[in-house]
């Protein structure tokens, strides 16, 4: 697994501070990206959080994934969250170590008050020192809110006096790329009250990652209630290793009501990913489960069609100039204003989600930028599946016959690729145990670039680079 070294760069850790007039809590932020540019240490809210139990007790939950690797859970994980700032609210995401569960508060606007919210992305300190005194937040407890450096400290600190570096995964920003193109498929399935999301989500187990090696369990609604079945049904979600939602107990005596999203169900439905919404009062916490507890999000496939042609590519480039920090990126807009068919638009965000300029907020059902270090190329050249499928195109392995059929030749095996109304079907092993369920094979995906180069059909040729 290819990893780099994220170095987090902090000016001095975040704290809270406590004094007779209230509590003040100073998220410190290392190198991130705004609209002026790359900037040390951006600055994106200060003033006061109008549910200070709810909020720390959320941001827990968060910092609780971002610490946890829930398949061999003995390992360590770290990884610093990620706040964005959109000008009408803040969000703050993390992965967990295993890259299975993916966790966004968002902090909406009326849970702010006080001070402009600015627009950008940087990572943010939750150290352990600060975890602790987040637990003794409570309810009435006023709570003053600094998401960056304050002036003091820009004009009186040469340098970072907190820094460390942690190892990233390629796996993670591959994550971040497949979460949101995966939910941006997914639809409100249920809806319960406070009372039955305490019940329900006190009633899962607690236990390690040994939980998934039952099988996945689904759940369907039942009036307002939520009901476990051992099989999929029409209107079930999904639950892969329900211990998984331990981080939602933290904000179970905030909770407003449970919210569950999810594909489409049949009787007939693998094992699938879901998301699990608590609605907070002006706030929402939300953890997006992988399909299993064993399998990181990083291998589900889903950004390969839009990464298997250049056309993708060039649109990602015109789509990307018009981002602007918007917390609801709607692809009507975006194809009015680039001139592209929404086709084509949704493939360039996805595109762009592989170098983590997009994510999907499921209660909105819409996009949302933000920026992270990274590059969509880096998450192109580490896919094992697409660089195995440009290599086959290079070698001209592949063969088109027909509109509908192409023949890709692997050493001694032969592997018939085969068009249904626009998805590729392969006679390969991988597709015969996934289905289609992990993305494309490499053999499909090699028969997608070739068409998409224009070639004739007829000859194993190579395509134009």
């Amino acid at each position: 697994m290819t990893q780099a070294a994220q170095a987090y760069a902090y000016l001095r850790p975040s704290a809270l501070h406590r004094s007779a007039a209230g509590s003040s809590l100073a998220l410190e932020t290392a190198g991130g990206a705004t609209p002026a540019g790359a900037a040390a240490h951006p600055r994106f809210f200060d003033g006061f959080l109008t549910r200070p139990g709810a909020a720390a007790a959320a941001l827990l939950a968060v910092a609780d994934v971002a610490a946890a690797r829930y398949y061999q859970p003995l390992l360590a994980a770290s990884l610093d969250p990620v706040v964005t700032g959109s000008g009408d609210r803040l969000r703050f995401e993390s992965f967990s170590g295993c890259c299975g569960v993916h966790a966004r508060l968002d902090v909406l606007t009326g849970g702010l008050d006080g001070g402009d919210i600015g627009h950008g992305t940087t990572n943010v300190d939750v150290n352990d020192p600060l975890r602790d005194a987040l637990t003794l937040v409570g309810p009435a407890d006023p709570l003053h809110l600094r998401v960056g450096p304050d002036d003091l400290t820009v004009t009186t600190f040469d340098g970072p006096v907190a820094e460390r570096k942690v190892p990233l995964p390629d796996r993670w920003l591959r994550g971040f790329a497949e979460t949101q193109v995966i939910a941006s498929s997914f639809d409100l399935r249920a809806e319960v009250p406070a009372a039955e999301a305490v019940r329900f989500l006190r009633s899962l187990p607690r236990g390690g990652a040994r939980g998934a090696a039952r099988g996945a369990q689904w759940v369907v609604p039942a009036g307002r209630a939520l009901r476990p079945t051992a099989r999929p049904v029409p209107g079930a979600v999904c639950l892969p290793g329900p211990e998984r939602l331990a981080a939602l107990r933290r904000v179970l005596r905030h909770a407003v009501g449970l919210r569950l999203y999810g594909p489409p169900a049949t009787a007939a439905s693998a094992p699938a990913a879901s998301a699990w919404e608590v609605v907070l009062p002006d706030m929402r916490l939300t953890l997006t489960l992988s399909p299993d507890a064993s399998r990181g999000f990083s291998g589900e496939g889903a950004v390969l069609e839009a990464l298997a042609g250049d056309e993708a590519a060039e649109d990602a480039e015109l789509v990307g100039l018009l981002l602007a920090w918007e917390p609801r990126v709607e692809v009507a807009d975006l194809a009015d204003r680039s001139g592209l068919p929404p086709g084509r638009v949704r493939a360039a965000l996805t595109r762009l989600g592989t170098a983590g300029r997009i994510g999907y907020d499921t209660a909105e059902a819409a996009h949302f930028h933000r920026e992270l270090p990274y590059d969509a190329d880096r998450a192109e050249r580490h896919n094992p599946r697409l660089r195995a499928a440009r290599a086959l195109v290079d070698a001209g392995a592949v063969r088109l016959d027909g509109p509908d059929l192409a023949v890709v030749t692997v050493e001694d095996h032969v592997h018939h690729v085969r068009s249904d109304g626009g998805r590729l079907n392969c006679t390969c092993l991988w597709w015969a145990r996934h289905r289609g369920g992990r993305g494309p094979c490499r053999h499909a995906l090699a028969v997608r670039m070739l068409r998409r180069s224009g070639v004739p059909s007829g000859a194993a040729v190579r395509a134009a680079r």
